[in-house]
């Protein structure tokens, strides 16, 4: 239990009405998590707008309500707050409600379009490796030491967020890795918490059905970088022109990492295999299981912040060389007839291509790469035919299939992928929207020696149509499509 005064420390406050000298046990913004004794913050969002919510929050038990618009009937015995913006604010109280739990452990934000989820799981792998005690927040799990908890998004909402970095302190965890979405600095789930280090990957074009433009994409990113403190440190990759962007304006100590420009940490590609690649990062030769550049980026990003954190490199590169790569990011499945099955995450046109060069770059013997492709529904659109055109300019042969449709028609998805596809190249190209169908269809195709990819869903075992997520595991069904097919 707290006080309300407590956890409005460091809230700008516009207007209060009534006593802030009262307990409070709970946060909420969603009016269905309120039991009496509880805060409600009325957040406006894109979809709902809590303030709609009030009195019913009130009527669930709430004793305090923090809002941007104060009601025209102010309830007698309970608490009003109006402040300028709800959704910061809530970051702030959550903070505070929790004992500000981000300055109690390293937290080291990974943020950009690609490689997120395979640096800040590969530094939570790594950094148990060498001893510590860590926490991850990602797009695939949420782990406290050994302990897994299932992720619904990137970056979860402020409470949930501050409720587990707790849960991290009183497990002893000292260290969190954590991915930071666009979305999250823009929705303000960040607010309130204390980074030791923000790390950025990349950025190309993604989710401008939310942000509008690049521009206002590019500008997300960059606040993450603005909000660090002065005693953390910001590590970018020169290799993305945007990453000296990133830190124009950022207090923390400034770092850089690059595989094919100037940078304070630099890595050489020395071998690019299907076993792995062979790497020079800061003089010092690795070997990892890992395959390709953009990985060997991922690698090098993973060294550096952990350098930075303080490890010994000889250690860190010991240890990295173990690191199996994260499930559903290139994950190779082999077929004893020959045939090698990949499945990776790679949802945009800038991931898609760097997954396709690489399986390129590595295929040996010329063998045929087939890739399996869709586009997710209620998203960015115009990705749909860049999608298509580049599988198809990288591939050999091309299967367009559903992703997650979600509320769209999956074949309007479909027509608008092939909207992208040359008219020369369309008898490459098959469309079939049943994705268990079409992953047999490719792998039907392939011969020993081609390469089979099954692009965009990576770590997911469901497939969401209409609202409904049934279960889907790319993995599981390359796998018991090889074996049926390519014994």
């Amino acid at each position: 239990m707290k006080l309300l005064k407590d956890i409005l420390y460091r809230v700008r406050l516009e207007q209060v009405e009534g006593s802030t000298n009262v307990a409070v046990e709970r946060i909420a913004f969603d009016s269905r998590n309120v039991v009496p004794f509880t805060a409600f913050v009325a957040t406006r969002g894109t979809q709902v707008d809590g303030h709609d919510f009030i009195n019913k929050a009130i009527e669930s038990g709430a004793n305090a309500i923090i809002c941007e618009e104060l009601p025209t009937e102010l309830k007698e015995g309970v608490t009003f707050v109006r402040v300028a913006d709800a959704a910061s604010t809530l970051g702030i109280m959550a903070a505070n409600f929790f004992d500000l739990p981000a300055k109690q452990l390293k937290l080291v934000g990974i943020t950009g379009t690609n490689g997120k989820t395979s640096v800040a799981t590969l530094l939570f792998r790594l950094f148990r490796a060498l001893g510590h005690k860590c926490g991850l927040i990602s797009t695939v799990e949420i782990r406290i030491g050994t302990r897994t908890i299932p992720s619904t998004h990137t970056t979860p909402d402020s409470v949930r967020l501050n409720e587990l970095l707790a849960e991290m302190i009183s497990e002893g965890v000292a260290y969190c890795f954590m991915e930071v979405s666009s979305h999250s600095v823009v929705q303000e789930r960040i607010a309130g918490l204390r980074f030791t280090a923000g790390v950025f990957t990349n950025i190309t074009h993604d989710h401008l059905d939310y942000h509008g433009s690049f521009a206002e994409y590019i500008k997300a990113k960059k606040r993450f970088f603005d909000q660090l403190p002065a005693d953390a440190f910001a590590l970018v990759n020169a290799d993305d022109p945007n990453g000296a962007v990133m830190v124009q304006n950022t207090k923390a100590t400034k770092h850089s990492f690059a595989v094919r420009n100037m940078a304070d940490h630099r890595a050489r590609i020395i071998e690019n295999q299907l076993t792995g690649l062979h790497l020079n990062i800061d003089g010092h030769d690795m070997y990892s299981r890992l395959i390709g550049e953009f990985n060997a980026s991922n690698l090098l990003a993973v060294y550096t912040t952990a350098v930075l954190l303080g490890e010994t490199p000889i250690n860190v590169l010991t240890a990295l060389s173990d690191l199996q790569p994260p499930v559903g990011r290139f994950q190779v499945v082999r077929s004893t007839g020959g045939v090698v099955g990949i499945v990776d995450y790679a949802h945009t046109p800038d991931a898609l291509k760097n997954v396709l060069s690489t399986i390129n770059d590595v295929c040996q013997d010329n063998g045929n790469v087939i890739t399996v492709v869709g586009c997710g529904g209620d998203r960015d659109r115009a990705k749909r035919p860049v999608m298509a055109r580049i599988a198809t300019e990288l591939s050999s042969h091309i299967v367009l299939t559903s992703d997650n449709p979600r509320t769209e028609e999956p074949m309007a998805i479909l027509d608008e992928m092939r909207s992208g596809v040359a008219e020369g190249d369309r008898n490459r190209v098959w469309v079939n929207s049943d994705r268990r169908e079409a992953i047999r269809q490719a792998v039907g195709m392939a011969k020993p020696g081609d390469v089979v990819l099954l692009a965009g869903k990576g770590h997911e075992t469901y497939q969401e149509i209409n609202g409904v997520k049934h279960p889907f595991d790319d993995v599981a069904v390359l796998k018991e499509t090889l074996e049926l097919l390519h014994k």
